[in-house]
């Protein structure tokens, strides 16, 4: 029901499943970009590009993974700040902030205990978990954490890191079947 008031981005999905030649690698960081912050759906649909480089299916991969990865870093930093605003001011933080239940002094309280216990590489290893939407794991660590380097590089390392794990079980599947 939702699904019927959100725009349809079934064509950027298309774009990307075709996209070819270096133009091709523009339209995967769009996408990446997009996707880390925006877009509903699943990020390893990049790896469907067949992006003809004149490069081996390994260099192919690569500059697929790598793009899509500073791509997302670049899309989440963008989260991270919308994140950062939103904590600093807002008329629902003020009324949680002056409610009976200070659910922001327990939620500050939560995410040090959680960014203690696993920090950055929590991130990283939510943002690897393949075909889980991005999204919420981006925008629930961009109003908790204040660190826009750590916060880039850990979303590029969970998203290297999901389209590899996505690589490493396809391919496993494929050789099993």
């Amino acid at each position: 029901m939702a699904a019927d008031f959100l725009p349809d981005f079934g064509w950027l999905s298309s774009a990307v499943e075709t996209a070819t030649g270096w133009p091709g690698v523009g339209i995967i960081f769009v996408y990446s970009f997009l996707i880390a912050f925006a877009l509903p759906g699943v990020s390893e649909v990049v790896l469907a590009a067949p992006l003809d480089l004149g490069l081996s299916e390994y260099g192919r991969l690569t500059v697929i993974i790598l793009t899509s990865g500073i791509g997302k870093a670049a899309g989440s930093v963008f989260a991270f700040h919308i994140g950062q605003e939103a904590k600093q001011a807002g008329p629902v933080i003020r009324f949680l902030r002056r409610s009976r239940f200070d659910v922001i002094e327990w939620s500050e309280r939560r995410t040090v205990d959680v960014a203690q216990k696993y920090g950055y590489a929590g991130l990283a290893a939510a943002l690897s978990v393949p075909f889980f939407p991005d999204t919420i794991s981006i925008y629930a660590f961009a109003v908790l954490e204040e660190d826009y380097v750590k916060f880039a590089a850990a979303t590029f390392v969970g998203s290297v890191g999901r389209l590899l794990v996505t690589l490493v079980g396809i391919g496993t599947f494929l050789r099993l079947t």
